[in-house]
């Protein structure tokens, strides 16, 4: 498996794929603090810098054990970061699959971020951490995250009724995959 090239960053495009690291505890505070990116996800909105550096620190340690990659996501020619993709999690003892997991500034909405970069990522999953299956978990509701997996080959397997629970309630989660090819 080449982690490697993953903690030096990945170059999509006009994008950029780097490691999360401290330095992007603000704009990643401004991302996670817009209530609707947040909607769906699993926090509520961000409302201080440290808790943007609670998430650059989980993901760096996920990084450091090969458990989880999470990367910035920046356009050339940009320093503030738009969005973050990755693996929350791999499992590689007891299977080859990987979660993955993505979100956007909302003035990318719409735009084909995720459309240009999610195959790159998938690929990376697939060929170069040597992953049989990829997953995603998306929190009911979330249709903009069911189309996107969908246009990329990823099936619906089921519903997962009551399966989290955050911000004060249970949420059904939907589990979609793709095996590699």
């Amino acid at each position: 498996m080449n982690f490697a090239l993953a903690r030096q960053g990945l170059r999509i495009g006009e994008y950029r794929l780097e490691p999360l690291c401290e330095d992007d505890a603000f704009d990643l505070l401004a991302l996670f603090g817009d209530p609707e990116v947040v909607d769906y996800m699993d926090i509520a909105p961000l409302t201080h810098v440290s808790q943007a550096r609670e998430i650059i620190s989980w993901a760096r340690q996920l990084a450091a054990r090969d458990r989880g990659l999470r990367w910035s996501i920046r356009r050339d020619g940009q320093e503030g970061l738009i969005g973050t993709v990755g693996f929350n999690s791999l499992e590689l003892d007891r299977g080859r699959r990987g979660e993955v997991a993505y979100d956007l500034a909302r003035v990318e909405w719409g735009r084909g971020v995720m459309s240009s970069i999610l195959p790159h990522v998938m690929a990376f999953g697939f060929q170069r951490l040597e992953l049989r299956r990829l997953e995603a978990m998306v929190t009911a509701g979330n249709l903009r995250s069911c189309a996107i997996l969908e246009r990329h080959g990823f099936v619906r397997e089921g519903l997962l009724h009551d399966y989290a629970y955050w911000k004060g309630r249970f949420w059904d989660q939907l589990i979609y995959a793709r095996l590699s090819d």
